[in-house]
């Protein structure tokens, strides 16, 4: 069979075969037809309740690969929020290949659907298109037109089908292999398996069936556990469990200096040495310009210089940016705020400098990056590094500009009050600079400002986020402020391509959207080998009430499966809240610096804004460490182990309750942990189990006369175990008796 890269695609026809839930009515034909000035050209439900669905019959057999949306000319109340697609060789049995929904313009929408499934093109006859909610309440849905494409090529499809009917005939006599084995059918389960040769199961899991469950030898099960634990098998259950987030405050001796209290400095750190670099930043009453090191392995802070404009390096600043390349053992930093009554010609120039680390010298690259083609005087932009290219990525920001007139306005990084122009505020679009060759270019405007020809457009704020993974060779921009809008857009620039792709609009509107909240001054940090990003949360909405808004989350974006995470949530308010709690986690800040090391997955906080509206000026100077657990080997092992000795004391009551209270506070007490509430409060009520009626009942299942019962309970447990194991190695979850209809 010819490769599915080598197959040509098209567009697939369809016919109308059903609507809604209640019956094949007829539904009209010219969602065939992309008529967007024509209101009449659509679909609509009958209702906005669902279930009410579209199914479309392929004329051939296809392997569907993407579906197109197409609009009405201006906005509509009844396009499609949210939605799902399924498909299928039969209407009967679907699985779902899409869960999205449009956006509400009038841009025609293609969305990729699933049409790999077990590392084989998964063939379609059916397409359904399930509404789910329409952009206005209440409203019916509409769908104004529907493309497909695929591939319906026969000589392709066909040996797909066939895969499709094979696997499921397989599936069928796993379902069937399990259905014997759970009743203790061994002749009937030995003689299917040895007429179709199809296996139920890895046979490293056959072999802990036939330990626990026919031999019900506890021991022998317990150390083959150990043994599977040690080979790997549950790193996929353990990649599979959420973070735990586990805050450690980092206390320094009295006698070691350290830095002082700031909000809006800069942090980066050398993952090959780990050393965290911190520099500038303001402390209430003015910028600052030290630079301080932070060795994890000694615990210790090292004040570089104290000024370093006096070391031929950058005034006091605070809102600017530094990246790291940690090859070459260098720091860049760019942009500074400047108050109104600073901004004259000589000030308002953007100064660009490089720190060499081993030589402990500045450089300074240029006095003035916007008379080079680069940005000009920025605050509150974004700043990284591509060290395999050697080009540095400054994104957004605020560009300063001496104007007359005066407003209040809030340096996002810093978390401070300023003066600035009071005219329309100008933002800086996508610049790139090459280091070995000192030079700039602009790779995107911003969508305001009048495009160049080429160029593309994207939005630009202040106080967001912008990440680049070297492996896909993208930078991840989400979030921010523009003007009085709090953002939570999220979309990747590929700097090879120069594509944008939109990954999620942010719709803060929309609650049910599991997404971190509009805002700005959260930190993020990314992970390219676990294909992770980070965020912690910082001051969202109106700054008049930053009491109320600034509250700690943490989420993780999982970037393979386009997926948010919430993984941490404080919402408590109140100085003596966080009083009692300054030595368990760092209190809701904004203005604040956050590191990651992507070798020890570790991460570092400093300082911020505490938000005080009381205590405008307070800044912190607290240091934090940030891991994020998931269960370990051991502690997979110990539930295992927990597993199986609370089954052996339940089968040991049901006939002898002295050696049952003997075993329970032995064998069963020594793996409790009796610092876990949960685990201590289990292993309490293990006692009623010996004070139960022994007639009958689960309690004396697994007595002597009682051998299906106590195969029925053992395989309960083994399902409980292999749920630890890789899903490729497991038996099927479902049951055959479940699919019997009533």
């Amino acid at each position: 069979m010819a490769a599915i890269s080598e197959v040509s695609r098209r567009n697939l026809e369809y016919t109308i075969h059903k609507y809604s839930s209640y019956s094949p009515t007829y539904a009209p034909d010219n969602i065939q037809e992309d008529k967007p000035i024509d209101q009449s050209s659509r679909w609509s439900s009958d209702s906005s309740t669902p279930p009410q669905f579209l199914t479309l019959k392929l004329h051939k057999h296809s392997i569907v690969e993407t579906i197109t949306f197409g609009k009405y000319e201006k906005t509509h109340v009844c396009n499609l929020k949210k939605f799902k697609v399924y498909g299928g060789l039969q209407e009967e049995n679907m699985v779902e290949l899409l869960d999205s929904g449009l956006k509400n313009d009038s841009i025609p929408e293609t969305f990729p659907l699933r049409h790999i499934i077990a590392n084989s093109p998964f063939p379609c006859r059916y397409i359904k298109i399930v509404p789910l909610q329409a952009w206005g309440p209440s409203f019916n849905f509409s769908i104004w037109f529907v493309e497909l494409t695929g591939i319906d090529d026969w000589e392709f499809v066909k040996p797909c089908i066939e895969r499709v009917h094979t696997y499921r005939k397989r599936e069928a006599i796993r379902l069937c292999l399990k259905f014997f084995r759970q009743l203790d059918y061994g002749d009937v389960f030995d003689a299917l398996q040895q007429r179709t040769d199809i296996m139920l199961e890895d046979p490293l899991l056959t072999k802990l069936h036939n330990l626990l469950v026919n031999d019900g030898d506890y021991e022998g099960a317990e150390k083959y556990v150990e043994q599977c634990g040690a080979g790997g098998f549950f790193n996929e259950f353990i990649g599979g469990q959420d973070y735990q987030p586990v805050w450690r405050p980092i206390q320094c001796r009295d006698s070691d200096v350290q830095p002082g209290m700031r909000g809006g400095h800069q942090m980066c750190i050398d993952p090959y040495t780990e050393t965290i670099y911190l520099f500038g930043g303001w402390d209430g009453n003015q910028d600052l310009s030290d630079l301080w090191t932070y060795n994890v392995a000694t615990c210790k802070w090292t004040l570089i210089t104290k000024d370093t404009e006096a070391e031929g390096g950058p005034s006091a600043r605070s809102c600017h940016k530094i990246c790291i390349d940690p090859e070459r053992r260098q720091i860049f930093t760019l942009g500074r705020y400047l108050d109104t009554l600073y901004r004259t010609l000589d000030n308002i120039k953007s100064d660009f400098y490089m720190y060499d680390i081993d030589s402990n010298t500045w450089t300074l690259i240029s006095e003035d990056t916007g008379e080079m083609g680069g940005p000009q005087l920025i605050f509150d932009h974004q700043m990284c590094m591509d060290s395999k290219q050697r080009k540095i990525y400054v994104f957004g920001g605020r560009v300063l500009t001496r104007q007359a007139g005066i407003v209040i306005d809030e340096r996002a990084s810093a978390g401070c009050i300023s003066l600035i122009g009071n005219s329309e505020p100008v933002f800086s679009g996508l610049f790139s600079y090459h280091v070995p060759t000192n030079t700039w270019s602009k790779l995107c405007d911003d969508i305001s400002w009048p495009s160049s020809p080429g160029f593309p457009t994207i939005r630009s704020r202040v106080g967001h986020s912008m990440l680049f993974h070297p492996g896909c060779r993208k930078l991840f921009i989400f979030a921010g402020q523009r003007c009085k809008e709090y953002l939570n857009d999220f979309f990747t620039y590929n700097v090879d391509t120069q594509e944008i792709e939109q990954i999620s609009e942010g719709n803060k509107k929309d609650p049910s959207n599991n997404i971190p909240a509009a805002g700005f001054t959260q930190r993020a940090t990314i992970d390219p080998e676990l294909n992770e990003i980070y965020v912690l949360s910082g001051l969202s909405k109106d700054k008049e009430k930053r009491d109320d808004n600034v509250q700690n989350s943490f989420w993780v974006y999982y970037i393979s499966q386009n997926k948010w995470s919430c993984i941490y949530r404080n919402e408590n308010t109140g100085e003596q809240y966080w009083s009692k709690m300054q030595h368990l986690e760092p209190c809701p800040r904004f203005a604040h610096q956050l590191v990651y090391d992507p070798c020890k997955k570790v991460h570092y906080l400093f300082g911020g804004n505490p938000g005080r509206a009381c205590l405008p000026k307070l800044r912190l100077d607290d240091f934090w460490k940030l891991q994020l657990c998931r269960p370990s080997t051991e502690q997979v092992l110990q539930r295992c182990k927990l597993l199986i000795r609370k089954h052996r004391f339940e089968e040991l009551a049901a006939k002898n309750s002295m050696a049952a209270l003997h075993y329970l506070q032995t064998s069963l007490s020594e793996i409790i942990d009796h610092e876990d509430q949960e685990q201590t409060r289990e292993f309490q009520l293990l006692t009623a189990v010996l004070f139960q009626k022994q007639e009958g009942g689960d309690a004396a299942a697994c007595s002597a006369g009682d051998s299906v019962g106590c195969h029925g309970r053992r395989s309960v447990l083994f399902d409980h175990l292999v749920a630890f194991f890789p899903r490729v190695m497991v038996h099927p979850k479902a049951n055959l008796i479940d699919l019997i209809p009533l």
